[in-house]
Order: C-alpha cells, then structure tokens, then sequence
C-alpha cells in the first residue's frame, strides 16, 4: 500500500537552471528535471516533521516555497541507503499543467501504465529492425560503474559517440542521475535513452531492445553503454537484486548482434564478502548467461577465478590497496560452483590510469566509499572502458560500418 502524507515546501535546494522544463514524451535534457526540496509533514505523524524531498519536475510541475504537496514517504521511513528522500506524489496547490509537445507526434505509448502516475510518450521503436547491429555495447551491474566506463573510453577512443540506455534495477526516473547530467553536460555521453519501465530520459523506449538498436542504428553511437539507474535493488539473496538486469541487457545486446561487453562488479574494500574480488552479482550473471560474453579485468590480473586474483590484486594496485585488518576481509579469492561456466568467457587485461581518473573531477565514491578506500572498483569500472574501446576499434576492423552515411535525427 502507498504511504502518502500531507506537506508543505518549506524551502526549494535545487532550482535548476535558465533552460526550459519540458513535459514528458517531448526530448529534452534531463539536467533540470529533478527537484530537491525541504518540506514539512502535517497532520499527526510519528516521524520527524522536516525532510527532504525529490519532485520529478516533468511528472509533477515545479514546487515553491509554501506549495501544498502530497509525498510518498515509503523509502525515507524504512532507512533505505538508496532511498533517503520522500517523493512529490501530486502537488496540490499547482496541479499538473505540463502540455505534450506534438512536433514529434503524439505520444502514444505508456509508462509506469496501470499506476496513478502513468503518462504518455513517443517511443522511439520504428518498424524497421536492421539486424546485426553490429556496434559494441557495455552492459552495467550498477550506476556507480558508468562514470568510469565512459570517461576510459573517451580516452582510448577520442570523438567516439557513447550514449546510455537506462534501464531498470535501479531508479526509474532519468534524471535522478547527477552523474548522467555531469557526464552529458562534459560531452562524454552522447545521448541519454530511457527503457522500460524507467521514464524521464532525453527519449524514451518502450523496450531495452529498441533503445539500443535506435541509438547504434540511428542516432550514430559508435557503443552504448546499458545499466540501471542509481541505487540498485537489493535482498541479499542469490537472484533478487537490481543486478540480475544486466543478465537480460547483455542477453538482448547479443541477440541484436552487438559484441558483447560485461563490466565486472568488482571490489576490494566492501565489508560483504559477496561483493569482495568479483561480485556474486557478475559471477552469477556470467554463470547463467546462454552465450560467452567480454569481460574485462585491470591489466596485470591473471585469473578470474580462483587464488591469482588475490595475488593479481597487489600486482595491479600496490601501495593503493586499503588495509585489511581481519583475515575475512582479506579472502577476496573466489570460489564458484560451475568455474567452467565462468572461464568460458573472453577474459581480457585492459590498461587503467586511476590517478588520472581520480583528478577528472568525476565521481570517486560508491557506498560511501572512496577511490582509495576501494580501488578496484573503479579499476575494474575503468578496464571496462577501455575493453569497450577496444572491441569498437576490433568490430570495425572485422565488419565495415553498417551505419555509413547514418547519422543523428
């Protein structure tokens, strides 16, 4: 059952800039489309009366200071590390007066359907389907590998067009994303699609399939990168986790004859010996997936299975490693069930710079942990950059273009 309360803004953090707000299932940036709020709860409640809140601006208007709003207040009760606002569920005082753009027709396609918050948007799903695709495409377990993924590859390849599918298994919103309006506003992702049930990119698809195929096929990236949104879903549970997302994204990148990148899940600092050396979240991705896929690991790491991974992990990062005090934090060797079904796969060494990453100005934290408290995280984020990069530049070699002459809409 929803868990809706009575408020008031009492004061408005984030105004966005000069740029215009535009309406849902009309293109538009997603750099203004998230509004952060303090507001104030009424009426008889337990909890503290003062709070922060989130109001997508295309779903529910813009707020001001004294505006009467009704948010749900679910996530911020229960504590969630992901979910620490309440969300503007309907703003009493405004109303909802957004108007449909029809210069790209009429939107006809429903998202969040069936729920009080369903709208309409133009997908861009066409009837042609072109098949192989054949460009590269980096398939994400979390949002916090993007940055590091797309940075590496602007490196390896300059004026390379990557744009990002996002999917579910995380936030639904699109602009919920601080570092997707960093990394667009920085020229290191081309293009910003939403798929599924996630809404509120600079276009929207009805399907994970047909955001990736528009964007390699006619909106001329060169690769895309395919992962959820921020603060992914979790249960501690083997299958039910926001991870399990990237199985069907890397199942879809294959079937329309993309070359197939996996970014490893990777740390040294995460205090869950599930998530330490390659998360349980790849390894069971990579044990259930139907075909081999890439996977990339920081040059100088010799296996991704077994006791070298450990050994590989000193080789790669030196005096960089965190200290571990307990020997449980310090097993970060794996062990898996069916390592036959983890091997099959095309393990690759690419090169990594992480002081250079490190002063980019991007984003050097993930759960609350820096880049020198967790180093191969971003490591394994930034090899995955680099592969990606590299399979470009191989697919280009084996299969001539598909796209020449093919550009933006």
């Amino acid at each position: 059952m929803l868990k809706l309360r009575a408020a008031t803004v009492v004061e408005t953090l984030d105004t966005g800039d000069d740029r215009e707000i535009r309406p849902v299932g009309r293109e538009r940036s997603s750099a203004v489309a998230e509004q952060r709020l303090v507001i104030e709860l009424t009426g008889d409640v337990d909890a503290a009366r003062r709070r922060e809140a989130i109001a997508d601006v295309a779903l529910v208007g813009r707020a001001e200071v004294g505006d009467e709003v009704v948010v749900n207040v679910e996530a911020l009760d229960l504590g969630l590390d992901s979910g620490g606002f309440d969300v503007v569920h309907v703003n009493l005082t405004r109303g909802l007066d957004g108007e449909n753009d029809l210069s790209r027709g009429l939107p006809h396609a429903m998202k969040l359907n069936y729920t009080s918050l369903q709208h309409a948007v133009t997908p861009v799903e066409r009837e042609q389907l072109e098949l192989p695709v054949g460009r590269a495409a980096a398939v994400l377990a979390l949002h916090g590998q993007l940055a590091g993924v797309a940075w590496a590859f602007a490196q390896a390849a300059p004026g390379a067009r990557l744009g990002y599918v996002q999917t579910e298994g995380g936030a639904l919103p699109g602009g919920h994303s601080r570092t997707v309006r960093v990394l667009r506003e920085r020229g290191l992702l081309a293009d910003h699609l939403t798929a599924g049930a996630a809404f509120g990119g600079e276009q929207e698809a009805i399907s994970t399939a047909g955001a990736l195929h528009h964007g390699l096929r006619e909106r001329g990236w060169d690769a895309a990168v395919c992962g959820p949104g921020p603060g992914v879903v979790g249960s501690g549970s083997a299958l039910g986790h926001g991870g399990m997302v990237a199985l069907d994204s890397a199942h879809v990148a294959l079937a329309l004859g993309c070359p197939t990148l996996l970014v490893a899940r990777m740390s040294s600092g995460d205090e869950r010996a599930r998530h330490r050396g390659i998360s349980h979240h790849t390894l069971t991705v990579l044990d259930l997936l139907l075909e081999p896929v890439t996977v990339a690991l920081p040059a100088g790491m010799r296996s991704p299975v077994g006791a070298d991974l450990r050994a590989g992990l000193g080789a790669v990062f030196g005096g960089a490693m965190p200290s571990q005090p307990s020997p449980e934090r310090r097993a970060l060797a794996l062990h898996v069930e069916r390592p036959a079904r983890i091997a099959r796969h095309d393990w690759r060494r690419a090169s990594i710079d992480l002081p250079s990453y490190a002063a980019s100005g991007l984003p050097t934290e993930t759960m609350g942990r820096g880049l020198a408290a967790d180093p191969l995280f971003f490591g394994a984020a930034l090899a995955g950059g680099s592969a990606l990069a590299e399979l470009v530049a191989q697919s280009a070699t084996e299969h001539p273009d598909p796209q020449d002459g093919a550009g933006e809409d």
